[in-house]
């Protein structure tokens, strides 16, 4: 195997495409305009903008620790400081743990991981064919490519879509249904609340964030990450495209009742649904490779909802392949 296509620039992509690019000439693709996945950092003015995906990092394994305090010392990652407001008495121990984002976005990670690498944007895989033992992928601008190797990072429903009948018998076995998330982002007037994210106790709404407070711009206004709770979404996911400012509507006054800040003037908002967004339970194994094919298969469904699992996922990847 010489030349490995990995789909996808999340922390899985990023993670098992720089591993792999020790040992063979990987080229990355994305469908999305930037790298990050759902860790992906929307830019609203220069380099201000919302974390509309992933929130916040909180390693738990040692492995993922320790690589973490290497990029801390490289000013990849850095400390989100509080105080962090929790409603919900279930969640509070989360209160003790620590909270660590990207320095210059929660995509700072994957921009690290593959900052040496060829990646190519808005390259949406379509089909997929196996051809002399090799990969034939097509892609959305109609471009062929071939590679010796092919790994998925995707969420198990495109995976699934894209592989087909070469899925394993595992998988096609499973029931696994990602939950789906919506998030508002808000550009409002300032506030003298000192508050760096809420987390609701509320059916609609699970998580506030205040940009700001992660301390990467200085803006003569309050940023605002608003995200839904995974019930709520995936009851009403596939509406909101149809009525967004509705959506964008109910998600405010939401946030103005349970957080009681004062919102005088919204000088922008927006809306964007993550229909993949989480898988809560966990498989029996943590990737999969299958030698023969050269496929391999990693995310952070493997493991549960937490980013740290996409990492972990993408590390047992890397070493059943060179193995």
């Amino acid at each position: 195997m010489k030349n490995i296509c990995v789909i996808g620039t999340g922390i899985s992509g990023a993670t098992i495409a720089n591993l792999l690019s020790k040992n063979f000439i990987v080229e990355v693709y994305d469908k999305a305009k930037g790298i990050g996945g759902r860790s992906s950092y929307r830019r609203y003015l220069s380099e201000i903008g919302f974390d509309h995906g992933l929130q916040y990092i909180s390693p738990k394994t040692n492995n993922f620790k320790k690589f973490l305090s290497v990029l801390k010392i490289k000013k990849i990652v850095k400390k989100w400081s509080g105080p962090h407001k929790f409603y919900n008495q279930k969640i509070q121990e989360n209160k003790k743990h620590l909270k660590l984002i990207g320095s210059k976005g929660n995509n700072s990670i994957s921009k690290y991981l593959l900052k040496n690498l060829k990646c190519y944007f808005e390259y949406e895989l379509l089909k997929i064919k196996r051809i002399n033992k090799k990969w034939k992928l097509t892609f959305s601008n109609g471009e062929i490519k071939l590679f010796d190797g092919l790994i998925i990072t995707a969420p198990y429903a495109q995976t699934k879509k894209l592989i087909k009948k070469k899925l394993p018998h595992f998988f096609k076995n499973k029931n696994i249904k990602m939950d789906a998330n919506l998030t508002v982002m808000l550009v409002i007037n300032k506030n003298k609340f000192n508050i760096s994210s809420y987390f609701f106790d509320d059916n609609i709404l699970g998580w506030a964030a205040r940009e700001n407070s992660k301390k990467r711009f200085n803006y003569k206004y309050d940023l605002w990450t608003l995200q839904s709770t995974f019930k709520w979404a995936n009851k009403n996911f596939s509406k909101f495209k149809k009525n967004k400012k509705l959506y964008i509507n109910l998600f405010v006054n939401r946030f103005k009742k349970l957080s009681k800040i004062k919102i005088n003037k919204i000088y922008f908002s927006n809306i964007h649904g993550w229909k993949y967004s989480a898988y809560s339970k966990s498989l029996k194994v943590k990737s999969y490779w299958n030698k023969s094919l050269k496929l391999g298969i990693c995310g952070d469904w493997f493991g549960g909802p937490r980013f740290e699992n996409g990492w972990i996922s993408a590390n047992d990847l890397y070493k059943k392949i060179t193995n």
